[in-house]
């Protein structure tokens, strides 16, 4: 999501996903037979375990074409208008926003580059109300900045940043600008609009104090001198995607937070252990990041200070300072007084997201998480305690389900069937004695959860970024964006092998991505072990068929470096991109699935033996284009990634986020008129922006 290290912190010879599908195609022939009598190509295919095939509908709209304009573009019936930009005032007072880098305030402002979000509708009385559909809070991230590109934006304009000794006011506007906003928004004769003044609008931000919960709270790893104890920190920060709970709160994650920090060369003051680990974590020695931001040089107060944490002679205070990123964050948004949670029992790694599987009275409480770099790993959370419905009116319910639980990492088995790995002390190769981090606590495994995962064999992959949960059937979805790694050779292209190839562009790699899918051993979500295929492969339409358009896309679907995931509540599967080899022919785009419905019949069904039962089901993996229920929804403006998406339960109100629009330096997008149809304005700058989509005859979306 947003700009990305093209760095590989990840030192294992652990098998890559390339290595274990290439070997299940060859072997069991998915593939490498290439297309079938009846023109579709022979592709993996998930064994059912339910009576629910996901379908979530008829698609009721024709396919967006591809665009290069600098406007949203969406299917004839349907309209979107800007709702809150970067800058956009969430208090009482605070002026409307100028965009020429005069105005401060940015913790009463909406943050930079908008990211995931989630929709909770607000009852009369202040609380969660799940059927609300016309009133309610929007809680999004903001992931970084958009300073660094031509032009700047409205943070500094016009001011030249300083990397030896930054100016206080604009850092603070920085740190401000990154974070969540919490806004009520409510549709007024359905015009939807923010609530300025709502008591429940609220910024957390770099500066905004949390606490440590869980098994690493009061650890010597994050201990610092803010908080001694170990018990508190301060700041979220590289906010990407999210989740949501079943009690109702709202899950923040934190990405590329590795990049803030300064280390200068103190490999012989650390341990061997805190040098192993800081280096997994790709803050090496001389390490300022990929997108380094200077925020140490402003003197005489740690909450800046922090930033470097070089250890010295004497002892740096804030030497752990980045063992307290790296976290999943829940904020509570009924309650702007509360203070949020860095839940430490979800491990500690570039969390792209957290998605919580459908939550079942008596059974655990479960999230998927992906690890957003090169060659790093899949993950889930399977709380102690099992679900209570009585629970779902409990704010403070994070305590319970997310504070205890067994944390597992994702193994793929070239057979089509894949193991959850448990990440504890004591078990699987993780104990005191492992060198050079040793694992002695349940804390040193979280604090060092890329390299736990290193040492029980966890898959790499191609950057796991969003997942998502089917409601209907249980099945998870993920996005691996994309790889074009050196280590994906060209001369290991052939049809059993898809995943390597040189795209159109002359990049090598699986450049296009994909997208995988895996069914739990007896749908059950806390289940150990599972099955898997890949669902979609990213590719141009006019690509070869053989080797890169495998998945048989066409003009009103095809689609590059799938990034951001969600499924609405009937089933509909929604696929957001960020960048791709289709660059120069589309900007970025979202489109929309009926994964129930997509390629029956088009590929090779599997029997298989599935918690002692055998079961049968016809494919419909890698042909989603198949039927067309894979249709182009939406195109971006210029410059643009497409990423953040949720609605209003009665699925008639969408929102969707737009993340640094001119980036290429040509866009000018939002229209000051705020219809976000409308082409950007010349000499108007561009902002991140969400807006909200709706339908012209006020029916559901999409459908």
């Amino acid at each position: 999501m947003g700009h990305h290290p093209v760095e590989d912190h990840n030192p294992s010879s652990n098998p890559h996903i390339a290595e274990v599908l290439g070997h299940r195609t060859t072997r069991r022939g998915f593939i490498a037979g290439g297309a079938s009598a009846t023109g579709a190509v022979a592709t993996l295919a998930l064994v059912g375990c339910s009576d629910d095939n996901g379908s979530g509908g008829t698609l009721g709209f024709e396919a967006v074409p591809k665009s290069l304009e600098d406007r949203v573009t969406l299917p004839a019936g349907y309209s979107a208008a800007v709702l809150y930009a970067m800058g956009d005032p969430i208090a009482a007072g605070v002026a409307a926003f100028t965009n020429d880098g005069t105005q401060g305030d940015f913790d009463k402002r909406a943050g930079d580059q908008h990211d995931g979000m989630t929709y909770f509708g607000l009852s009369d009385d202040g609380t969660w109300d799940p059927g609300r559909a016309d009133r309610g809070l929007l809680c999004m991230n903001h992931e970084q900045l958009d300073v660094e590109r031509d032009g700047g934006n409205g943070l500094h304009q016009g001011t030249t940043r300083s990397p030896d000794a930054r100016a206080r006011a604009e850092v603070d506007n920085e740190m401000n600008a990154h974070g969540v906003s919490v806004i009520e928004v409510r549709s007024n004769g359905g015009v939807w609009e923010v609530v300025q003044d709502s008591p429940f609008n609220r910024r957390i931000t770099g500066f905004t104090p949390m606490e440590i919960t869980g098994p690493v709270r009061g650890s010597d790893l994050v201990r610092t001198g803010y908080s001694p104890n170990g018990t508190r920190t301060r700041g979220t920060l590289n906010n990407c995607a999210n989740g949501y709970t079943p009690w109702g709160t709202y899950l923040t994650c934190e990405e590329n937070w590795f990049s803030y920090f300064r280390r200068d060369d103190d490999v012989a003051l650390r341990s061997d252990a805190d040098n192993a680990n800081l280096a997994r974590y790709g803050i090496g020695p001389d390490s300022t990041g990929f997108s380094y931001r200077s925020w140490d040089t402003v003197p005489g107060d740690s909450v800046y200070t922090r930033f470097d944490i070089t250890e010295t002679v004497a002892g740096n205070a804030f030497a752990n300072e980045t063992n307290t990123f790296g976290w999943i964050v829940e904020i509570n948004p009924f309650d702007p007084d509360s203070t949020p949670n860095k839940r430490t029992a979800l491990g500690r790694f570039g969390h792209e997201g957290a998605w919580a599987a459908p939550a079942i009275a008596g059974e655990p409480v479960v999230l998927y998480m992906g690890d957003d770099s090169r060659g790093e790993y899949i993950y889930k959370f399977v709380s102690a305690e099992n679900w209570d419905p009585a629970d779902a009116t409990d704010p403070g319910a994070g305590d319970k389900y997310l504070d205890e639980g067994t944390l597992y990492v994702c193994r793929f088995n070239e057979d089509g069937t894949g193991v959850w790995v448990a990440l504890e002390p004591g078990s699987n190769g993780l104990d005191a004695g492992t060198t050079p981090y040793p694992f002695d606590s349940l804390a040193a495994v979280l604090v060092g959860t890329r390299l736990a995962a290193d040492v029980v064999g966890a898959t790499r992959m191609d950057r796991p970024e969003w997942g998502a949960v089917n409601p209907r059937n249980r099945e998870v979805y993920m996005t691996l964006t994309n790889n074009n790694d050196s280590i994906r050779s060209l001369d290991a292209l052939d049809g059993a092998n898809p995943r390597t190839y040189e795209d159109e562009n002359g990049r090598t790699g699986n450049v296009n991505g994909h997208i995988i899918r895996w069914r739990e051993n007896g749908s059950r979500s806390a289940a150990t072990g599972f099955q898997w295929d890949i669902f979609a492969f990213g590719a141009s339409a006019t690509a070869d068929a053989g080797s890169v358009n495998i998945s048989g896309l066409d003009d009103d679907n095809d689609f590059a470096s799938p990034d951001g995931l969600w499924f609405d509540d009937r089933g509909l599967l929604w696929i957001q991109t960020d960048d791709s080899s289709l660059g120069d022919r589309t900007n970025n785009q979202m489109l929309v699935c009926n994964p129930g419905a997509v390629g029956d019949g088009d590929g090779i069904a599997i029997t298989s033996t599935l918690e002692g039962q055998s079961q049968t089901q016809g494919t419909f993996v890698g042909r989603p284009a198949a039927d067309n229920q894979l249709r182009r929804f939406l195109v971006g403006p210029t410059g643009c990634e497409i990423t953040g998406i949720t609605a209003t339960p009665d699925n008639r109100t969408l929102f969707v986020n737009v993340q640094h629009p001119g980036e290429n330096g040509e866009g000018n997008w939002p229209n000051p008129s705020r219809d976000a149809t409308q082409a950007g304005q010349a000499g108007v700058l561009p902002r991140s922006a969400t807006i909200v989509i709706t339908r012209d005859d006020g029916g559901e979306i999409a459908v």
